[in-house]
């Protein structure tokens, strides 16, 4: 397992080292997923390799969201000041995301 952890860090690392040396302005872990997922379709007998870890991984995904419960707790004075900004924001973000979804689905449904 620690092997498999350890090859998952590589790649995070090797995604933020392109986006450090490139200054791109993409997160580091998106790039090292992108590579990732290259690497997979590569090397047919990695996905095996890598999916101990990964499901252990998955397993704990809740705890990752303790930090931004936390912080919704700490700033809720700044949420109930702003909520109309924030509530905005989401809709519209989220209709723009449906819209986009669904066009680039009806388009590559056109295309067969």
């Amino acid at each position: 397992m620690l092997n498999t952890l350890l090859v998952l860090l590589v790649f995070q690392t090797i995604g933020e080292g392109v986006v450090y040396a490139l200054a791109l302005p993409i997160p580091g872990p998106v790039i090292g997923m992108l590579l990732l997922f290259i690497c997979l379709i590569w090397k047919n007998d990695a996905a095996d390799k890598l999916a101990p870890a990964s499901s252990r991984l998955l397993s704990h995904m809740s705890l990752l969201f303790v930090p931004a419960c936390v912080g919704i707790i700490v700033l809720g004075h700044r949420l109930a000041d702003e909520w109309f900004p924030i509530v905005l924001a989401v809709v519209i973000s989220t209709a723009l995301a449906l819209v986009v979804t669904a066009l680039v689905v009806h388009k590559l449904k056109k295309g067969d």
